[in-house]
């Protein structure tokens, strides 16, 4: 098992986590194709996101892998009129991840962030390691307090 940087910043924080290592297709990223290879129940695998606005810049979104981003509440949640998608091309110099390995943890700078609230219905949600291939699995209220994450709404 690698260790990424990810993890050394959440065993530094004594934060318990478990990896889960699957294959990588580069022509699916998708969520779909994690929880197919993992066989992780799909409520709790969650993909990051990042959105900028005009106002206050960039905010992080996790939210179930399968689910899709309601731009018009996250807007509300980072105090802006409304919000976009980051272009791909701008993610790995704004995050230091690529498109498929990005985690709210270990960001190149700690964004705003908030974590979707079916989060809290469970005792552990998988998120990204850093880098494709590779879910951890952790607490999500020690993800929120690590990353100085909100619960809310923020799907559609």
């Amino acid at each position: 098992m690698i260790k990424t940087n990810v993890m050394r910043l959440l065993d530094a924080a004594g934060i318990e986590y478990e990896a889960v290592e699957y294959a990588v297709d580069e022509s699916d990223l998708s969520g779909a194709h994690i929880i197919d290879e993992t066989g992780i129940d799909k409520d709790i695998v969650f993909k990051t996101l990042v959105v900028t606005g005009e106002k206050n810049g960039f905010g992080v979104c996790c939210i179930p892998a399968l689910d899709e981003l309601d731009l018009k509440k996250a807007a509300k949640h980072f105090g802006e009129k409304k919000v976009e998608m980051i272009h791909v091309k701008d993610l790995l110099k704004t995050t230091g991840y690529i498109r498929g390995g990005c985690s709210p943890v270990g960001m190149k700078k700690q964004f705003p962030t908030v974590i979707d609230e079916t989060a809290t219905l469970f005792d552990r949600i998988y998120v990204s390691a850093g880098q494709r291939g590779v879910m951890l699995g952790l607490n999500p209220f020690s993800l929120a307090e690590y990353t100085g994450a909100g619960f809310e709404d923020i799907t559609v």
